[in-house]
């Protein structure tokens, strides 16, 4: 028993990222798992697709003596082609990557399976939704050769979660094929939701009135809502990871969540004393120093260093509004502060710019601007790209004459990128405060994750972290909280827009000390987001889940 509750002995859940970093899922699976292999040692079991067949994956490694008997009964007389491991994070769990390719011979049967037994249209399946379908049924292959193999009969109480729609199948497969097992569905972002917001059309408005089916139809995306909506109706307990995400699922699945998760942090890597201000002053060193070689300035330690960051979803990460705020930032006179604003978003990269790269080899450098002085890699369709056009548009172009300057870094801040060569976690405690203005975005690690190294940020009301500040500060977030939290509709992104440029000309009008108070203060909210202070919720879920299949099973 967990705090009285009912606690299962096992734990799997699948997703496309387990081993595989994508996006945010990676981060809430792989920052999670110490909690759970604390808790549970090697019980719980993370199920990822095998991308990395006959070559060696980084993120994961081989151990035959994890489950081996059960291993090569599963690839022996399951026919499961499948490594057992380990995820190398923290906490190693065990891993259990799966090929899925042998199972498209029978990609219309399974598909049939679906419809026949949970209503799910593959019809209309184009795509990734295929592949995702074939990797969500091996992956319930998995659990059910692991259940009859090693625990069958034995009283155990097992769970599985499956998360986003990609691993729905798997889901209910397992609901009707090893009935004894409690299943979850967490959808971090509905599918239509998404589609509705990245399309352009008004989503918070009107979500009372939209009919999910009608959009999914409107929009081409019926297979994907059917199998994430059937989901939802079937498992024995639904989530999503935030209050405002629990309103899509009640319009537009149709099925408000059993739980909510919200999406926790771990902070070990978070450097602390010398060494946090030790590598805070290295990140503003090779910031200032990449904006220096760019511009051909001398910007000293006193410039006031901006970033946004994440997905390139223009319209849905608030890329534009911050955009437009820097327009206008530019234009207040006065200034007390140089401002550098770094757009850190990875977009279709090419190589790094050479004269850039002989710039920052060279130990003085020329002193001169590079051509084009606002990106830091060659694009393959610079042309169409929607940051370089829009600070085309918005005339932020770094001219001499410009109080604002803005660089876009279109790449993945792995360390190796050829300009900077140090991670986005080196790289982000440099900034003075960051800016996520969100139009969509069920949860929002960039601003914690931005909290958690102790720099104040701005989001929105539209963002599940920004709800949660709210309610964790009792009021509206404002800067001096360390997380300023603006009000956002469908509508209103020139008002978020002004409110940014308030938010960054408050905040340099305060002194050292305040801005030190500040910066304590964010990281005192991210310690609030600990995974040690979320996981009470994944205990609930799993409650629900084993109490449903309880009743499942006394009913049969």
């Amino acid at each position: 028993m967990a705090n009285g509750k009912l606690d299962p002995d096992y734990i799997f859940e699948s997703s496309w990222e387990v081993c595989n970093k994508v996006g945010g899922i990676y981060t809430v699976l792989s920052t999670r798992a110490k909690t759970l292999q604390d808790a549970k040692h090697d019980k719980v079991i993370f199920i990822g697709p095998d991308f990395w067949k006959g070559k060696e994956n980084p993120l994961f490694t081989e151990d035959n003596k994890v489950y081996a008997k059960w291993r090569k009964y599963a690839i022996e007389k399951d026919n499961l082609q499948i490594r057992v491991g380990r995820w190398n994070i923290p906490g190693e769990p065990v891993a259990v990557l799966v090929d899925f390719n042998p199972f498209f011979e029978y990609q219309n049967e399974i598909f049939t399976w679906g419809w026949e037994n949970f209503q799910v249209d593959s019809l209309h399946a184009y795509g990734d939704y295929p592949e995702a379908t074939m990797f969500s049924w091996a992956a319930g292959k998995v659990v059910e050769s692991f259940y009859r193999y090693m625990l069958e009969g034995k009283g155990k109480k097992v769970v599985y979660q499956a998360h986003e729609w990609m691993t729905c199948m798997g889901a209910l497969y397992i609901q009707k094929m090893v009935p004894e097992i409690g299943t979850i569905f967490t959808t971090h972002a509905t599918s239509i939701g998404r589609s509705i917001a990245g399309n352009g059309k008004p989503l918070y408005d009107y979500l009372y009135a939209y009919n999910g089916d009608q959009m999914a139809w409107e929009l081409n995306m019926q297979s994907k809502h059917s199998i994430e909506k059937q989901t939802a109706h079937y498992v024995d307990c639904f989530t999503t990871v935030s209050d405002i995400t629990n309103r899509e699922c009640k319009f537009l699945l149709e099925k408000p969540a059993d739980v909510v998760l919200p999406n926790g942090f771990e902070n070990d890597f978070v450097p602390s004393g010398a060494m946090f201000t030790s590598k805070r002053k290295k990140a503003r060193n090779k910031l200032l120093q990449v904006a220096n070689r760019m511009l051909g300035t001398q910007l000293g330690d006193d410039t006031l260093i901006l970033a946004t960051s994440g997905r390139y979803e223009f319209k849905n990460k608030g890329i534009d509004v911050y955009l437009e705020a820097l327009s206008r930032l530019n234009q207040v006179e006065d200034l007390k502060r140089n401002v550098v604003a770094f757009v850190n978003v990875p977009g279709w990269v090419s190589v790094p710019r050479e004269d850039l790269k002989e710039s920052m080899e060279c130990k003085e450098g020329s002193g001169a601007p590079i051509a084009f002085p606002v990106i830091t890699h060659e694009l393959h369709d610079e042309r169409n790209d929607n940051v370089i056009n829009t600070l085309i548009r918005l005339n932020l172009m770094n001219g001499p004459e410009d109080k604002v300057k803005v660089i876009f870094i279109p790449c993945y801040q792995d360390g190796n990128d050829g300009i900077l060569n140090m991670t986005y976690y080196d790289l982000l405690l440099g900034n003075d405060l960051t800016v996520y203005p969100s139009y969509y975005e069920p949860w929002g690690y960039t601003p914690l994750e931005s909290i958690a190294f102790k720099v104040p940020t701005i989001t929105t009301d539209l963002a599940g972290f920004g709800l949660w500040a709210n309610s964790v500060f009792g009021h509206y977030g404002s800067i001096s909280d360390g997380v300023k939290v603006i009000h956002r509709t469908d509508y209103n992104t020139s008002d978020v827009a002004d409110e940014i440029v308030a938010t960054v000309l408050s905040f340099m009008n305060n002194t050292d000390k305040e801005i030190s108070h500040i910066r304590r203060k964010a990281g005192d909210l991210a310690k609030k987001a600990l995974w040690s202070n979320f996981i009470v919720h994944y205990y609930k879920a799993y409650e629900v889940a084993l109490q449903n299949a309880a009743r499942r099973m006394e009913k049969m």
